[in-house]
Parts: C-alpha cells; structure tokens; sequence
C-alpha cells in the first residue's frame, strides 16, 4: 500500500447539496424551504419568538449572582494531599504551596491561588503555604503537627477607606 492509494470509504464523505440550481437538481425553485412566509426569506431570527407571548426563556425565574469581584481558587481537600503524599508525589518535608500542588496534578486553575479544605484526614506533618484555608483544615493540620500559613490578598479598600486614603495624600502633598 502506498500513500496516494489511501482513500475514505465509498459513502464516508456526502458532498454537499447544490440548492436552487434548476428543477433537475430536485432542490430547485424554492430551494427546498417550502412556499412563501418568513421562514423562505433570507434573514430570518425567530428561535425564542411564541408569536408575541411571553417567552419561555423570559418566563422563567432568574438565579443566581456572577460577583465580579469573587476570587477564583483551586480547592484542595487534606485527605487528597495525604493520598498524594502516600504516593510520594507530593514531599511532605517542603513547604506545600500552589505551585508543588500543581506540579503534582492536584490543583487545577485558581488563579488567586489555593484555598485549603478540612474533608478527609492527615498523617503527615506538612508545612501549608496558601491563599486560603478553611478553619476545620488549620486544625487537621495543626493536629498532625504541621503549620499553615494563609497568605491571602489584602481585600480592596471601601469607597469611605479609599476616599479618606486620597484626601490624606492630598493634605501630604501641600
């Protein structure tokens, strides 16, 4: 068998259907899109349109709330981190932090980094370096000897704190 002898089996590619090329082709005149109304023109956008009722998609209720301002962290669960730590993909002698969580395959995304979580149980004596973590997980920790240090960011100032902050840079300056 050589290269230029490969081909896809009879009927794996359909070519695609000439539309409104004469009344042979079988897809003439109307192009297969029946007579008249909206539908046989061009343009058309009726998907969620009921004919002037309500539609479904504005009957429902709305839920739920994106905050703009939430922090995206990996969540890490101590019972996982043991089972890693078992299988000698995490060293329990180094400090522990979002990157070594990464490397190991453990925690995935969390762009502002890894917030710790108290399910499951830990052995191991292991040195925490996180974003976050919860306070059932400090404690599971702090039981099996080790330490956490939760490293997160400082929150946004409020608009009070943030225009007080301003007016007092503004009395520094003169």
């Amino acid at each position: 068998m050589k290269l230029n002898d490969l081909r896809d089996n009879e009927g794996a590619r359909k070519g695609r259907m000439r539309v409104g090329r004469g009344i042979g082709s079988g897809k003439g005149k109307t192009g297969g899109r029946g007579q008249k109304g909206q539908k046989s023109r061009s343009g058309v956008a009726i998907k969620g349109f009921e004919g002037g009722q309500m539609p479904l998609h504005m009957r429902l209720p709305k839920r739920g709330f994106n905050n703009p301002f939430g922090k995206d962290f990996a969540e890490v669960n101590i019972g996982m981190v043991q089972k890693f730590i078992d299988a000698k993909k995490i060293d329990a002698k180094k400090t522990v932090d979002h990157d070594a969580l990464k490397a190991a395959g453990l925690a995935r995304g969390g762009k502002d980094g890894v917030r710790l979580l108290g399910k499951g149980e830990l052995k191991a004596k292991v040195q925490f370096k996180v974003a976050g973590a919860s306070k059932g997980a400090i404690e599971a920790v702090e039981k099996a000897g080790g330490s956490v240090e939760v490293t997160a960011p400082k929150p946004a100032p409020s608009k009070a704190e943030g225009k007080a902050a301003a007016e007092g840079d503004k009395a520094e300056a003169k």
